[in-house]
């Protein structure tokens, strides 16, 4: 809008310098008149514009005034209604209707031009007409110093009959100014009705204020309203200033709450001309910052109801009652000039047809200090004037009153008066209430983010956001203080770079402006940063990886008897229990046996005798390393042992064999380690969900492959090259690996997962994916997290394409400098660090899995941990033994007791042999063969 005033600023300057340039002054000596003794009424001259229809009725209502209670001061009076539009329809108006005011000459020509157009092209016609003419002129244009065109270089005669008067529509807009500085708003939107002129306010009003503002029309419906509400909310506007009579004020309220914008992180701020309005609208609960006129004090409510009654002046009365003033004020000042001869009876005048450039008249009336005398002796129906010395001092003197409204349930509660206003050009605001420096909207900032364990989650039951980045932005938040409202990505996507250009996702939030703050696991990429700004990283270089399903290698403590199966296991027993079966067959029916030649054998050193017990002892230690002592003195038994011996050998070389082939085996397999181990083997399908980074990367770096192919090929198939050129080529092979293209090859023919969920399922081979190996690629931070927090999953080999996480911000933000150095700071003070550790290290989430077996590691003690088991078993039994033997042995030694007492003795007793037990250690050499058992 301001574009389009300068605009038709131009177009005025060059249309009316078609029609005049002033070059001169024209001395008209005629004008400077002696004093007079006679006097006549004043003729008035009337310029408005057709939709200022409150100045339309005062001044209408201020002649019938004059008319009717002075009736000798007012003479003819001649109006001119423009529009606001078309400068040659307004410069047609305004000459003829002056050249018809003039054409009779005489003492019936205009004395005084009163202007009470607004501003814009119809008043700078206006003002050029009356500065270019020398008109006397009283004018009510908006604007301050020099905002009025063609009067600001004005020479000394015209500075005193061109007087300009702000109105009190024109001042109330300058209380957003003293309230921005001091409740330091950062941002503000202006919205105005028809009451108000704000065209000329665009640079003045926050000139040299820190205040980011947009200054709009209002909407008459609530539909457009809110729609005018929701694109002040994109710019990341809130607070909303209202200039505005009732009816408009409310509609504008109206729609804030149904857009629930009247919490505290927005403020309202209502501006009326109307001293007897009050804010109201259909809201639950909303604070509003009202400033209105002050009534007229007691003592003059009989005169103001007086004016007011015969004048019926509408409402804002303030308006009404300054512009009715000011016609009261302007012909009286002029009648006086009249009166005293400072004005001639006949003044001479030019037209528009006669006006060379050269030819203005000069005055010599000093009407501002007429204005200044008559002032003083009349009493204002309303607001008075304030007089400067040049224009853009003048202005309405009046006093608002500021109050703290809260409505709630469609009602106004309380209004609590909170301070006062003297309207002035840089006039402070005086407050009272200190409570309502709390009324501007709290900073707040529009995050947008996607739920990323553990950066960013959700709460259902308390619906509330946790995670690193959320505790992240808190930290910030104690050296940037703000708060946020937080919501998730409908598209569930970071932003990702169509083929057509447009954006996704958390990027497009920023760059439509939807969204003030990108907070998550954002990776910075060389596109985003030609559209959004990121903050420095927060966190480590993060790059792609794999994720497989977590080898499970089988264990057992009994691994070392599953080595051989159930039935070899049943015939080494068999065999075991038949040998030694055999050999003490062979032992006692032989002829050449120990225990059938014990005199052959009585000088030998070793005196075995293999019995049953001692056949079984002697097969089972022939079977370890200690060797199963003397062999049988027959041949028949020698034989015996030897093939035993042979067949323990080839078992127990068989057995260890195998038991090192069982325990080695699983450790024995080639892993995959890295992408390039993956994209060497076919056994494993592999992919990354659909349209995610890691499905960008590998297309990209496939149609790059793609494209330096066709280079070669088109560089080395070029039919123009000569046989040397191309003999030279042939030495050379293709020089850019395929490795890429066929992996996303192989991925398209594997699938893409819609999801880390389907992802998940393919790995664990659920349902319909139970027959086919599946290795995901993703965010390395995702598969990370996963592998902590699932024992059956695993992150394989190294990261690739790494890139760094950081905050985005809408391009241009002062976000991103503030963000920044919060961030430093954090990062100094090693904040970050204890982040990293509470959600990595000591997150509750984390579960404690057995580490995965390595090739470098021993045996396990899963394996070999029955031996130990055989052990203890061994040791329990034989202690079991040990009691039973102690115990047959203190009851066959009470026995014998009693046989020795018992008297006398039967034939029984006497049939019965006694045994001695012998319990004494057996003697280390020199045994005779009487002494050994024969059992």
């Amino acid at each position: 809008m301001a574009f389009g005033g300068r605009v038709v600023g131009i177009c005025l300057l060059h249309v009316l310098s078609a029609v005049f340039t002033v070059h001169g002054v024209e001395d008209m000596s005629g004008d400077k008149q002696k004093p007079q003794t006679q006097s006549r009424p004043v003729n008035l001259f009337i310029i408005n514009g057709v939709k200022n229809e409150i100045a339309n009725a005062s001044v209408t209502n201020a002649l019938k005034t004059l008319r009717e209670k002075f009736p000798s001061y007012l003479g003819r009076v001649s109006t001119v209604q423009i529009n606001e539009t078309d400068v040659g329809e307004i410069m047609d108006n305004i000459c003829q209707t002056w050249s018809s005011a003039i054409s009779q000459g005489g003492s019936t020509v205009p004395d005084l031009v009163l202007d009470v157009s607004t501003a814009g092209v119809s008043a700078e016609v206006a003002s050029s007409i009356t500065a270019s003419f020398g008109l006397p002129t009283l004018s009510a244009q908006y604007g301050q110093e020099n905002d009025i065109q063609y009067w600001r270089n004005l020479d000394v005669d015209q500075r005193n009959y061109l007087i300009q008067v702000m109105p009190p529509a024109d001042l109330v807009p300058e209380a957003i100014r003293q309230l921005a500085i001091l409740l330091n708003i950062t941002n503000a939107a202006i919205i105005f009705d028809k009451n108000f002129v704000m065209n000329h306010k665009y640079k003045s009003l926050l000139l040299n204020v820190p205040t980011r503002h947009v200054i709009n029309e209002m909407e008459a419906s609530i539909d457009a309203s809110r729609l005018q509400l929701m694109g002040l909310r994109d710019l990341d506007v809130v607070n909303y200033f209202l200039l505005g009579d009732g009816d408009s004020v409310n509609v504008v309220l109206d729609s804030g709450e149904s857009l629930s914008f009247t919490g505290s992180k927005y403020g309202w701020f209502v501006l009326s001309l109307d001293d007897e309005m009050w804010p109201s609208c259909s809201c639950e609960n909303i604070t509003v910052l009202f400033l209105k006129p002050q009534p007229p004090a007691a003592a003059d409510d009989k005169n103001q109801a007086e004016f007011a009654a015969r004048a019926s002046l509408p409402r804002p009365l303030l308006s009404s009652a300054f512009y009715y003033d000011l016609t009261l004020l302007g012909v009286r000042a002029m009648k006086s000039a009249l009166d005293s001869g400072e004005w001639p009876l006949e003044p001479h005048h030019i037209d528009c047809d006669s006006y060379n450039g050269t030819n203005r008249p000069t005055r010599g009336l000093d009407l501002l200090s007429k204005l200044v005398a008559i002032s003083k002796d009349m009493t204002p129906t309303y607001a008075g004037i304030t007089w400067g010395t040049k224009n853009g001092e003048h202005h309405a003197t009046f006093t608002m009153n500021m109050y703290m409204t809260n409505i709630e349930r469609e009602k106004l509660v309380s209004k609590v008066e909170s301070g006062v206003w003297h309207a002035g050009i840089e006039s402070p605001l005086q407050v009272t209430n200190e409570g309502m420096m709390n009324n501007t909207a709290v900073t707040s900032y529009r995050v947008i983010t996607l739920q990323h364990p553990p950066f960013v989650m959700y709460n259902n039951e308390t619906n509330q956001w946790y995670g690193f980045c959320i505790d992240l932005l808190d930290a910030i938040r104690e050296t940037v203080p703000f708060e946020y409202e937080i919501r998730e990505a409908e598209d569930q996507s970071y932003g990702a770079l169509s083929e057509n250009g447009s954006w996704n996702g958390m990027i497009r939030e920023l760059i439509e402006k939807r969204s003030d703050i990108a907070l998550g696991s954002l990776w910075v990429m060389a596109e985003r940063e030609k559209v959004v700004d990121f903050t420095v990283p927060y966190y480590d270089l993060v790059g792609l990886t794999i994720m497989m399903q977590k080898t499970k290698t089988s264990t057992s403590l009994f691994k070392f008897l599953t080595v051989l199966e159930n039935e070899v296991w049943l015939c080494i027993l068999a065999a075991y229990f038949f040998t030694s079966f055999l050999m003490w067959v062979f032992d006692r029916w032989s002829p050449y046996s120990y225990q059938n030649n014990r005199e052959k054998y009585k000088d030998d050193e070793e005196k075995r005798e293999f019995n049953l017990r001692e056949c079984f002892w002697f097969c089972m230690t022939s079977l370890t390393p200690q060797g199963g002592g003397e062999a049988p003195k027959n041949l028949s038994g020698r034989l015996v042992a030897a093939t035993w011996w042979l067949f323990g050998f080839i078992i127990i070389a068989s057995y260890t064999a195998n038991l090192a082939a069982f325990l080695t085996v699983s450790r024995l397999e080639i892993p995959i380690e890295t992408l390039e181990d993956l994209s060497k083997q076919y056994k494993i399908q592999y992919a990354p969900t659909l349209n995610s980074p890691a499905f960008t990367y590998f297309r990209r770096m496939a149609d790059i492959e793609a494209r330096f192919y066709e280079i070669w090929k088109d560089m080395s198939l070029n039919d123009s090259l000569s046989d040397v050129e191309r003999a030279k080529l042939a030495v050379w092979d293709y020089p850019v690996s395929d490795k890429y293209t066929k992996m996303f090859q192989a991925m398209k023919e594997a699938g893409f997962p819609a999801d880390i969920n389907d992802a998940l399922k393919r790995i664990r081979r659920e349902g319909s994916y139970a027959n086919n190996e599946f290795a995901y690629i993703g965010d390395a931070s995702t598969i990370k997290y996963l592998s902590m927090t699932n024992c059956d999953l695993a992150q394989v080999g190294e990261e690739f394409s790494r890139k760094p996480y950081a905050i985005a911000v809408q391009q241009g933000s002062a976000l991103k400098d503030q963000f920044n150095n919060a961030i430093l700071i954090l990062l100094n003070k090693r904040r970050l660090e204890k982040l990293k550790d509470k959600w990595w290290k000591y997150n509750p989430e984390k579960k404690n899995c057995d580490l995965e077996n390595d090739q470098s590691d021993g045996i396990s003690i899963h394996n070999i941990g029955g031996v130990f088991l055989v052990i203890f078993v061994g040791i329990v039994f034989a202690c079991f033994t040990l009691a039973i033997e102690y115990w047959y042995y203190r009851h066959r030694s009470k026995v014998s007791d009693l046989q020795k007492s018992a008297s006398p003795k039967t034939k029984i007793m006497k049939a019965v042999k006694p045994i001695r037990l012998n319990l004494h250690p057996a003697p280390t050499h020199g045994v005779q063969p009487s002494q050994r058992s024969r059992f």
